[in-house]
């Protein structure tokens, strides 16, 4: 019987149809999960097609879907391709004007534009108050919620993102108790920031589904100590000449100075190699033209900090190179998955010392958390030691960026809107409310507005914003976006330094237990098939499939290559089967023959037999063939190993 994923895929999605595109077997599981069942998390292998399975999700529950996705390369991407599929698509970021932004919402806010989708990072989805106003205006068309790179949300996880940590907030304001359904979708997370992330979007551990394959067996993983900087370096050169005309990624952890990304692309070209530098402190721009001359192959060694990560999808990396230790079991494998997305494997390499480790314990993560002296003189940043409002210009300060998440959390701080820093900003105002609340201040800031008048904040920003949506008013200029907050009180005493403290050192101590398990992995690799299998345990694989490590034509992953061979013929010969099926036989207990399927309503169980003359092997298979007799209804096949195979 067809699924609804694959009704909803074929009515929808004609043009993939047409160039022999299906659905996935855990694709078509997670969509039909969100239709009938509700909100839920998927964690799946990189590169397996996340984008899919909200595209159909979001097409199957209809209206519009709002999709959370953090950066703009990857918003800009996944726009393109829906447009491309005769999509409607909003999209939302600092790359398009604020005018264009503003018409574009006010016409969705206003029933005159019905998006198929909305595109928003959560830094924009917890600061920008007139979206947030237009989207609750038409919250009742909003169905479903898909927040990618969901991992993102986790204050444990390594790209923690503290917006993220604001999405479920943003859920209650506009949807109060009634939340669409929620998709969220990852590749790498471990169980406890997995539980996390459950508890702030209400998704119950049965709507966890994790593919069955999350490892990248079909990446070779390589680990190389070394005692000195110059030997690493060395090896580096030697290992890049070996695999010279290679699209290669060398992750490094500096920007700038003595081997770090701009200093080693230069090196590299004085080398003779095409190469490039990526890095977090280049603009949007600069960033996504250097992506689009690796594409174009421009460049083929790319050295980049972890900004060079998540939404960036170039399929033929064959090499990805990881010149000093990551942060964490998570990170690494992340960012080993950029590689072999083209279905033809790759390689990864790992360099390490132990001034890496030391480095990455006490420049990374250390350096990461404010002390206390720090936090005293961050919150007089912030408050100025007042506890009057103050309007925060949030994205001016990455030091702001990085510490108001404490404050929040620990209660001393509380976002009240969303707003403009200036109301004299308008023009063209029909509206007499309008005209009150600019004519009461001189000074045009919102805070002197709220000063002087006793309306509630929230109140005072509606009235505004649906004064634009209505177009009664208009704007001299570019209006300046700002979070009004509320410090609870002036200065911040010893327990509240103290609890804030605990909960930095708690958060800390977490980073340097992952490291140290990294470390530990590390320093006992035996091979790439036993590193991709303690990494598996470690993000909760189920025990019983981390064996399955050759991939078929399907896309699915099986335990020989003579499995491989099986499969590829199966499926050739057009024969729908399933791999390890599970047959019932006795309560609570069943058997996986390695291959079912039908033919001409005749049901048929394959077995491989590939260890035969092991005793214990042959005293399993006689057991097995006995459960089979129990069965009337199947035909037993099976295929023996031989030289051939």
């Amino acid at each position: 019987m067809v699924s609804k994923a694959d009704k909803v895929f074929e009515n929808h999605f004609p043009s993939l149809v047409e160039e022999f595109e299906q659905l996935k077997d855990f694709q078509r599981k997670v969509i039909n999960h969100v239709i009938e069942e509700g909100s839920s998390v998927a964690v799946m292998q990189t590169g397996g097609g996340k984008s899919l399975i909200y595209w159909v999700s979001a097409k199957a529950l209809g209206g519009t879907t709002l999709v959370i996705s953090p950066l703009i390369a990857l918003i800009d991407e996944q726009a393109e391709k829906l447009r491309n599929l005769n999509f409607e698509v909003l999209v939302t970021h600092s790359g398009i004007s604020s005018k264009e932004l503003r018409e574009d919402l006010t016409k969705f806010c206003n029933g005159n534009y019905d998006p198929d989708f909305i595109f928003v990072s959560p830094e924009r989805l917890a600061t920008d108050g007139y979206f947030e106003y237009c989207i609750k205006q038409r919250k009742e068309d909003i169905r479903l919620v898909t927040v990618d790179e969901i991992h993102c949300v986790s204050q444990w996880g390594f790209n923690f993102r503290p917006f993220y940590k604001r999405i479920p907030n943003f859920l209650n304001k506009v949807f109060k108790d009634d939340w669409p359904r929620v998709l969220g979708l990852t590749a790498t997370i471990n169980p406890k920031e997995l539980r996390d992330i459950c508890q702030d979007f209400r998704i119950s551990s049965s709507s966890i589904l994790k593919d069955e394959i999350l490892l990248r067996f079909d990446v070779n993983l390589n680990v190389e100590t070394f005692a000195k900087e110059d030997e690493k370096e060395q090896r580096l050169w030697k290992l890049l000449k070996e695999n010279k005309g290679k699209k290669t990624l060398i992750y490094l952890y500096r920007k700038y100075n003595k081997r770090g990304t701009v200093d080693l692309a230069s090196k590299a070209r004085s080398k003779g190699f095409k190469s490039t530098h990526f890095h977090g402190d280049m603009s949007s721009e600069e960033r996504q033209d250097v992506i689009q001359s690796i594409q174009n192959d421009e460049f083929n060694v790319i050295f980049a900090t972890n900004a060079f990560g998540m939404g960036i999808d170039i399929p033929d990396i064959d090499l990805v190179v990881h010149f000093m230790i990551p942060e964490s079991v998570e990170q690494y494998y992340q960012e080993i998955g950029r590689a072999g997305r083209d279905g033809k494997g790759a390689d990864a390499y790992l360099f390490y010392s132990n001034k890496n480790v030391s480095v990455r314990r006490t420049h990374f993560i250390d350096k990461s958390f404010p002390d206390e002296e720090e936090l005293v003189r961050l919150w007089k940043k912030i408050t100025n030691n007042n506890s009057s409002i103050k309007t925060l210009q949030y994205f001016h300060d990455q030091e702001i960026q990085d510490t108001l998440q404490f404050f929040l959390n620990a209660n001393l701080i509380s976002i009240e809107s969303k707003a403009f820093t200036h109301v004299d900003i308008f023009e063209k105002i029909e509206s007499d409310n309008i005209q009150e609340i600019v004519d009461s201040t001189r000074s045009g800031m919102i805070t002197a507005v709220l000063n002087n008048r006793d309306d509630d904040i929230e109140i005072l920003m509606n009235e505004i914003y649906g004064a634009i949506s209505k177009g009664d008013v208009s704007f001299s200029k570019r209006p300046g976006k700002c979070l009004i907050i509320k410090p609870s009180k002036a200065q911040l005493d010893e327990n509240d330094i103290e609890n804030i403290s605990k909960d930095i050192e708690e958060k800390k101590q977490y980073k340097h237990d992952l490291l140290d398990f990294l470390v530990y992995l590390l320093n006992n690799f035996e091979g790439t098939r036993e590193l991709h299998q303690d990494i598996g345990r470690y993000l909760g694989v189920d025990k019983h499939k981390l064996n399955k490590i050759h991939e078929t034509v399907r896309g699915e992953w099986v335990r020989s290559k003579s499995e491989v061979i099986i499969a590829n013929l199966l499926y050739e010969h057009k024969i729908e089967y399933k791999y390890e099926e599970k047959l019932p036989y006795a309560k609570g207990k069943w058997i996986e023959p390695d291959f079912t399927f039908e033919i001409n309503g005749q049901k048929y169980c394959l077995e491989h037999l590939g260890l035969l003359g092991d005793s214990e092997y042959d005293d399993h298979w006689t057991w097995k063939k006995s459960i089979y007799k129990q069965f009337n209804d199947i035909n037993l096949l099976t295929t023996k190993e031989s030289a051939g195979v």
